[in-house]
């Protein structure tokens, strides 16, 4: 069966009730599909269905789930059976739920857990949010770097199937300090009775447990790695696999796109956010810019003779400050992403300021010819004079705040993706407005 058809049935499943059907069609399923679908589901509905997975898919479903979902799914499960599900999830996925959980649900939790288990995860708890600590794991294959490839070989065997992933195998000396990586292919083509210090590559790329999230996803994807080795001074302490990094750099898109937009950033996804969360993250800028605003107000008011005398500069005059608008934000949307790929650093400033300023005459003057004709034939040849004089230099304006306004907020150690589309749109307006109608009065000789 299809997924769609096997989701449906799934779903009516859940409505009647039925263990055994949903047993069924939640086995053709994986836990990603399994916990898409049941994050559709009422909380009630979601708890019966993951309790009708055998454990091992139970607790790699739960890691799926966002984490109201998996918050919510478990909110009324006894603390052993939320100790042993907890006990069976990845060691990262583990660390993550934990922290989500009430401060009164932690310490229950922690002492029901086994013994190895829970200092594991207070090992990884105590490292800060968006940090490679908060991201690492502690599930991976270690082996002593003086080991044979016979020996270690054994060992993948006996231990492999409880780590996140054998294609990389790390070296250590006997005191845990890490000395170099090697591939499972490497290991598998060498002869049994060579040393794995003499395969091991000793330069490779690593992180601290402090080291940003969101260089951590930088590295991954620079070097294609499927997993970067993380070391607490030169103890190797966990590793970042590559969905993890994809994971962090996913949101961190969706965050950078919501500042881009001056929406604050959800708790979750937006399925599960509250409506009062949703107004909280949007009011706050949509107020701030309605201020913003008033300096475009304050513009028209003061040219208010220039628009009596010549009351056709009106119908030109959401069209020029629309223009320094998008070619603002065009500008800013360029800038904010090449930031946050490494492409652009604060020292290009200058060298991207001349470019900027040569595409913006361009598009100014292509834009001015396009609007000049409507000039002509709307308002004769003096109005479309002005207008297009103020399309080249609304658009050159615009471009400009747009360009080097991510530049002053990194300066500033703000975000550059605070540079949102609305706020360059605002302060573009009302230069725009300032400049459209200095210039036709200029232009037409009527008094400031």
């Amino acid at each position: 069966m299809s997924y769609s058809i096997i989701a449906a049935e799934l779903h009516k499943a859940l409505l009647d009730q039925d263990t055994d059907l949903v047993q069924t069609l939640a086995s053709e399923l994986t836990p990603a599909d399994i916990a898409l679908i049941g994050g559709h589901e009422p909380n009630t509905r979601l708890a019966s269905l993951l309790s009708c997975l055998p454990l091992d898919k139970r607790a790699a479903t739960l890691g799926y789930l966002e984490p109201q979902e998996q918050l919510a799914a478990t909110a009324d499960m006894p603390v052993e059976e939320l100790a042993e599900l907890v006990a069976h999830m990845s060691a990262d996925e583990r660390v993550d739920y934990y922290k989500r959980l009430d401060k009164d649900r932690q310490q229950p939790l922690l002492k029901a857990l086994p013994s190895a288990v829970r200092d594991d995860l207070k090992k990884l708890a105590r490292h800060a949010e968006g940090t490679a600590g908060a991201m690492m794991t502690s599930s991976f294959m270690a082996i002593p770097a003086y080991y044979s490839v016979a020996r270690a070989m054994q060992t993948l065997r006996l231990k492999g199937a409880d780590v996140e992933t054998i294609y990389q195998i790390y070296c250590i000396d006997t005191s845990g300090l890490f000395l170099g990586t090697l591939s499972l292919r490497e290991l598998i083509l060498a002869s049994s009775d060579t040393q794995l210090a003499e395969l091991m590559t000793e330069e490779v790329i690593w992180v601290a447990v402090d080291t940003p999230q969101e260089e951590v996803a930088r590295l991954i994807a620079r070097y294609d790695l499927l997993a970067l080795p993380v070391l607490e001074g030169e103890r190797l302490v966990g590793i970042i696999t590559y969905d993890d990094a994809m994971d962090v750099a996913e949101e961190e898109a969706t965050e950078d796109m919501h500042k881009g937009m001056s929406i604050g950033k959800l708790g979750g996804s937006l399925r599960t956010a509250s409506l009062f969360e949703l107004y909280r993250k949007r009011v706050v800028w949509l107020v701030l810019l309605v201020f913003a605003n008033i300096f475009s107000g304050a513009g028209i008011a003061y040219f208010e003779e220039t628009i009596e005398a010549y009351i056709a500069l009106v119908f030109f005059l959401p069209l020029l400050v629309d223009s320094g608008g998008n070619a603002g934000s065009q500008a800013a949307t360029l800038m904010v992403r090449g930031m946050a790929t490494g492409d652009v650093r604060t020292r290009d400033w200058a060298k991207l300021l001349g470019r900027e300023v040569a595409v913006a005459i361009g598009l100014g003057l292509t834009m001015a010819l396009a609007v000049s004709v409507v000039g002509v034939f709307r308002a004769g040849t003096e109005i479309a004079m002005v207008v297009a004089m103020s399309m080249v230099l609304i658009v050159i304006v615009g471009s400009l705040i747009g360009m080097i306004l991510p530049f002053i907020l990194n300066r500033l150690g703000w975000d550059p993706a605070t540079a949102s589309a609305p706020l360059v749109t605002s302060i573009a307006d009302a230069s725009g407005v300032l400049i459209y109608f200095a210039i036709a009065t200029a232009v037409l000789g009527l008094p400031v």
